[in-house]
């Protein structure tokens, strides 16, 4: 995989960087002009991917919980934060929809002032933790930033009722867009992504609606952890290996 695709932009010495667990989540909707996928444009202040457009996501907090529930709950606590959109559910089963009271706390869960299932509590919702699907996994390659992730990305079906605007704080910008169109502005370098972005966006544009997708989503099963590996020439950084890449297994 070439540079530009996001990674490299901070290469580090090889000292230790701790791996954080983080969440993704596509957001996907139908339209006329088939499936389209949310996504945001990070601010060029940022530490880790600067400028880059991604999905809803950021690390796990102790407050998300432990094991594999943590990531979901984090994934839709992030999704909140970044995109304002709440994948909670009343006692009938019901998504939120836009002007519900729960919807006005988006700055304090950002804050840490409101816990994501307290929030939930108070107004008689529930997470719906089951409308997320894991469908792909990566790890931050060693020695490339000043941060590291274990990174789960989820996939679902954005509430109709409900509207999608990015923070401007971490993010400046978001769009809906069919994947194979945000694919193309990348490959006609318009785009910046990282690998994760484009790998998840080419599996996205090979379905022409949500259903379809989560539906693939879903046989993925458990991902594979996938860790890109960095190359490099002459001391100097000179693209991404890949699993199955004839020169991944030699690259530390």
């Amino acid at each position: 995989m070439r540079l530009g695709d996001g990674y490299g932009s901070e290469r580090m010495s090889d000292q230790d960087i701790p791996i954080r667990p983080a969440a993704t989540v596509m957001l996907l909707r139908d339209t006329d002009a088939g499936l389209e996928v949310f996504m945001l444009r990070r601010t060029t202040a940022a530490v880790f991917a600067a400028g880059m457009y991604v999905f809803p996501g950021g690390k796990v907090d102790p407050a998300d919980g432990d094991g594999d529930e943590a990531f979901v709950v984090a994934a839709i606590r992030e999704c909140y934060e970044e995109c304002g959109v709440l994948l909670a559910v009343d006692a009938a089963g019901n998504m939120v929809d836009d002007g519900h009271p729960a919807l006005a706390h988006r700055g304090a869960v950002y804050d840490g002032t409101v816990d994501m299932r307290e929030l939930a509590r108070e107004h008689g919702l529930r997470l719906d933790t089951d409308a997320l699907i894991w469908m792909s996994h990566w790890i931050t390659p060693k020695g490339e930033t000043a941060r590291r992730f274990d990174t789960r990305f989820f996939a679902a079906a954005s509430p109709v009722g409900q509207s999608s605007y990015h923070d401007d704080n971490e993010t400046v910008a978001s769009m809906w867009v069919r994947p194979a169109d945000a694919v193309a502005s990348f490959e006609r370098g318009e785009l910046q992504l990282m690998p994760p972005t484009i790998t998840n966006l080419r599996f996205l544009q090979e379905h022409a609606d949500v259903a379809t997708a989560m539906t693939a989503s879903r046989a993925v099963g458990t991902p594979p952890c996938i860790l890109p590996k960095i190359k490099m020439v002459d001391g100097r950084m000179a693209g991404i290996a890949m699993p199955g890449d004839a020169d991944y297994d030699s690259l530390d």
